[in-house]
């Protein structure tokens, strides 16, 4: 395999995996290399990521590495946040945050069952607003991040506890959490800022 596409293969996984990033090892263990030769491609790509024409660079951190954007560009990434459009979540982000209102504490995967897709663009997004938070970690393999609603949510929703949820029934049936949803934000419809607009 030519480094060319070892070098897009990395950058994919990076993507791919998100906030969560990759371990090196892990890494490693997916391109069958030994560390060395990971290292000398990390390092050929930060360098091409160093272009003024790029807006994405590998960081590592605690020997996980993470495909993120250029600090020197914050001001636009939160100008986007900030801007009206910003303020509607997707039907996908919504089904994600009814989920988690109702199910907390709950791990992204716990998430993508309930839905039957996955699910992390949307908790991405759903953190970036603030809507839900990181509430600690599963005691499970992989210590996976368990997520929670935050203040911000129940100010969102007009709601002074997570008690005041209008109530869905059928609860125990995992898989009619995705349709009910709808139902969860129905009651709030006429007075949601964050939901799209058809």
């Amino acid at each position: 395999m030519e480094l060319e596409e070892y070098r897009a293969i990395i950058e994919g996984v990076l993507f791919a995996s998100g906030e969560e990033g990759v371990p090196k090892k892990r890494l490693m263990d997916l391109l069958e290399m030994d560390k060395p030769s990971v290292d000398d491609l990390i390092k050929s790509m930060q360098e091409a990521y160093k272009d003024p024409s790029r807006g994405l660079m590998i960081m590592e951190s605690q020997g996980t590495l993470h495909l993120t954007t250029k600090p020197q560009h914050a001001s636009y990434y939160k100008r986007l946040l900030d801007s009206p459009s910003a303020t509607r979540l997707s039907q996908a982000a919504l089904e994600a945050l009814a989920i988690i209102a109702y199910q907390q504490p709950i791990t992204r995967v716990e998430v993508d069952d309930l839905r039957g897709v996955k699910s992390d663009r949307s908790i991405q997004t759903l953190v970036n607003r603030g809507l839900i938070q990181e509430k600690g970690r599963k005691d499970a393999i992989g210590r996976p991040i368990l997520y929670g609603t935050t203040k911000d949510f129940l100010i969102y929703f007009g709601l002074t506890s997570i008690e005041d949820l209008p109530p869905l029934e059928d609860l125990q049936q995992p898989e009619d959490m995705a349709g009910d949803a709808d139902l969860f934000f129905e009651k709030f419809e006429e007075d949601d800022p964050l939901q799209d607009e058809d």
